[in-house]
């Protein structure tokens, strides 16, 4: 099982191995809108655990560029261990 942080409220959540976050972070108030990786409504700051994260996706380069902090949520999956996510 895989913990997924949200910084803001310290909500924790718990999600198998590689699924996706979108559920768990649009529970926790995070914005979503085409869900597709191409409006970047669903911007997150990865704070901790980039590296429990799947690899990026071409969309997310696309929309963000070549960095190391953000994230689309709507193209993470979370491989397991500990993420912390701003959002």
């Amino acid at each position: 099982m895989a913990k997924l942080i949200f910084e803001h409220s310290g909500e924790e959540c718990e999600l198998q191995d590689g699924a996706r976050i979108q559920p768990a972070c649009e529970e926790a108030g995070i914005p979503f809108s085409c869900t597709e990786g191409i409006c970047g409504t669903c911007i997150i700051e990865v704070v901790e655990g980039m590296e429990n994260f799947s690899p990026v996706t071409q969309e997310e380069i696309d929309f963000l560029g070549e960095q190391d902090v953000e994230r689309l949520a709507c193209q993470c999956r979370i491989q397991g261990g500990c993420v912390k996510i701003r959002g």
